[in-house]
C-alpha cells in the first residue's frame, strides 16, 4: 500500500518532520519530493495504510492525503505530476533539450573510442556511449575491455568533454564503473537482476535502464521501482525493442510504450533504435519516429568503421551516417522543442 501527502504551501521544516516521523510511528518508508512552495511526501509499507490515513490528515500542516493505485508507487504519474529532469555532466535529460547519445557498441582500442568520440561530439551528440562490459550470447564473443575500457572511455570524456554512459553488469561492479561513468547502463538481459537493481539504489549515479527482451511495460517500471525505492530517483527508462515472431528485424521496436510510459511514469523515456532495429539502413527511420512520438532523447550505435566491429556492427552507423542522420533529425528535434514548451506552460497554467 502506498499513499502521497501534500504539505501546505510554505510548510516549515518543523511541520514536515513531524508528519514523517508520524508515518514512521505507523512502520511506513518516506520520500519527499520539495518544490519550490511546497513539499510532496512518498509513504510505502506493507498493509493497510487507513489508519496511518486517517492520522495524517488530522495534522493541520497537511493539504491532503491521496492513495496510489499503481503498483509501481515512486514512479508513477501519481506521486509526481511534472516529469524528473535529470542532470549528466552539463546536460538535462527529460527537460526542454531532446539529448542524443552515441558511440559504439564496445570499447575496442584508444584509438577507435576517440575517433567515435569526436565524430559523434561534432555532429552534435550530448553525451558517449561504449561498452567496456559485454554482456554476449555466445562464450567465445569479445566481452570488453573492462576496467581499461572505462579508462579509454574516461581518456575520450577528457578529450571531448562529453558524458559517459557505459554498461555494469553486476552488482559487485558497480562502485568501479560508477567511479568512471556518468551514467550506468543496465541491459536489457538485466532489467530483472533485482540484486543489481538494488545496489544501483546506492551508486550515485543516473540510472539508464533498458526494457528486457521479452519484458512488459510494467514490468520495466517495477524494476525502476526497485531503483528509486532503494534511494536513487534519477532513473532512465530506455525502449530497445522486444522479441516477437518478427524476423526481418532484430526485435520490435514497441513505438507506443513510449507515449504510453510518458503517461504512466514521470521518468524520462529515451528510444535505442539501433538494438531496435539491428539494421542500420532503419536506424534514420526510426530515430525520427522517436522525436515525433515523444521521446527525451535517443541512445545510437555509432561506430568509425561500422565493418571492422567486434560488435554489432550490422546496426552502427558509420560518423559521416551519424552526421547525416543527425543534419535530418534538425527540423524534428526544433518541432520537440516547441511541442514540450507548449506542454510545460499548459502544467505551469494548472
Amino acid at each position: 500500500m502506498a499513499m502521497i501527502i501534500s504539505m501546505k504551501r510554505n510548510a516549515t521544516r518543523e511541520e514536515i518532520l513531524a508528519v514523517t516521523e508520524q508515518v514512521n510511528h505507523f512502520g511506513y518508508k518516506v520520500h519527499s519530493i520539495e518544490g519550490e512552495e511546497r513539499v510532496v511526501i512518498g509513504v510505502v509499507g506493507v498493509g493497510d495504510v487507513t489508519a496511518c490515513m486517517e492520522s495524517i490528515e488530522a495534522m493541520p500542516q497537511v493539504e491532503n492525503v491521496v492513495r496510489i493505485s499503481a503498483p509501481y508507487k515512486f514512479v508513477s504519474r501519481e506521486f509526481r505530476k511534472e516529469k524528473t529532469r535529470i542532470r549528466v555532466n552539463g546536460t538535462v535529460i527529460g527537460g526542454d533539450e531532446f539529448v542524443v547519445m552515441a558511440g559504439p557498441c564496445s570499447v575496442e582500442s584508444e584509438e577507435q573510442i576517440l575517433a567515435s568520440a569526436r565524430g559523434v561530439a561534432q555532429a552534435g551528440a550530448q553525451l558517449l556511449r561504449g561498452g567496456a562490459f559485454k554482456p554476449r550470447t555466445s562464450p567465445y564473443d569479445f566481452q570488453g575491455m573492462e576496467e581499461e575500457g572505462l579508462k579509454l572511455l574516461q581518456e575520450a570524456k577528457q578529450a571531448t568533454g562529453l558524458g559517459i554512459v557505459t554498461e555494469v553488469m553486476s552488482d559487485r561492479d558497480v562502485d568501479l564503473v560508477a567511479h568512471y561513468a556518468d551514467v550506468l547502463q543496465i541491459g536489457a538481459r538485466n532489467m530483472q537482476n533485482f540484486m543489481l537493481l538494488k545496489a544501483l539504489g546506492t551508486c550515485g549515479r543516473p540510472i539508464l535502464l533498458k526494457r528486457g527482451l521479452s519484458s512488459t511495460v510494467k514490468e520495466l517500471l517495477m524494476s525502476a521501482e526497485y531503483i528509486v525505492a532503494h534511494g536513487n530517483p534519477d532513473v532512465i527508462l530506455c525502449e530497445r525493442g522486444i522479441r516477437t515472431f518478427e524476423t526481418i528485424t532484430r526485435n520490435t521496436c514497441d513505438i507506443a510504450a513510449i507515449p504510453a510510459l510518458n503517461e504512466l511514469t514521470h521518468l524520462p523515456v529515451i528510444l535505442d533504435p539501433s538494438h531496435a532495429t539491428g539494421k542500420r539502413s532503419l536506424v534514420p527511420a526510426l530515430s525520427k519516429a522517436g522525436v515525433a512520438i515523444g521521446a527525451d532523447g535517443l541512445l545510437v550505435e555509432v561506430h568509425p568503421a561500422p565493418e571492422k566491429a567486434m560488435s554489432d556492427g550490422a546496426q552502427s552507423l558509420d560518423i559521416a551516417q551519424f552526421t547525416k542522420m543527425m543534419e535530418e533529425l534538425k527540423p524534428y528535434r526544433q518541432l520537440w522543442k516547441d511541442s514540450r514548451k507548449l506542454d510545460l506552460a499548459v502544467a505551469a497554467s494548472r
